[in-house]
């Protein structure tokens, strides 16, 4: 059964009412009838089109709801699943705990353990920040507004973390990418 099959005969509200009163357990037409709150008449006539479409079937004067169909659909038509995002990284275990804490480079939380934290603020500094090159204050902030936008911490803190973890290193203001600390990467 399609999807457009199945919408088709549920998008009569009548259709609709009484398929649900019979999932919901009316057995009989005049049950049915009463649960959806339509006439016997309307009931007959939303019980003969879901019975022809497949939603309903009439055992030993009983109605039942055909719902396997439901399921059958959203087993054919969901639709892949996505890889998950990769950062580079062939260590399985800091790949792992960048995808639960950074999502299109950006972060989606900071975790608490601070050599956890490490990993992932060492990930985003050597992503933005070139060896080599000096940033003034301002600098540093939007590029680290754009890391924190969404996340409950704001880019002061995290500033602080690149320091106080000797990510960055800071002089009279100014920034730059440490590398004379051996990487936790």
């Amino acid at each position: 059964m399609r999807p457009e099959s199945v919408v088709a005969l549920l998008a009569e509200p009548s259709r609709l009412q009484v398929f649900s009163a019979v999932v919901l357990g009316a057995t009989s037409l005049p049950s049915a009838a009463r649960a959806a709150g339509v006439s016997v008449k309307e009931a007959a006539v939303a019980v003969r089109r879901l019975t022809d479409g497949g939603l309903v079937a009439e055992t030993d004067g009983e109605l039942h709801a055909l719902t396997e169909h439901f399921k059958d659909i959203v087993r054919t038509t969901r639709p892949p699943a996505e890889e998950p995002e990769s950062h580079g990284y062939e260590n399985d275990e800091v790949e792992s705990l960048l995808r639960t804490f950074v999502r299109n480079d950006r972060l989606i939380r900071l975790p608490s353990q601070w050599v956890r934290r490490r990993v992932v603020l060492q990930h985003h500094t050597h992503r933005t920040f070139k060896d080599g090159t000096t940033y003034d204050e301002r600098t540093v902030n939007e590029k680290l507004k754009v890391w924190c936008e969404g996340v409950g911490t704001d880019h002061v803190t995290v500033r602080r973390y690149l320091v106080d973890l000797c990510l960055l290193g800071r002089e009279g203001g100014r920034y730059w990418l440490r590398t004379d600390i051996q990487p936790a990467l």
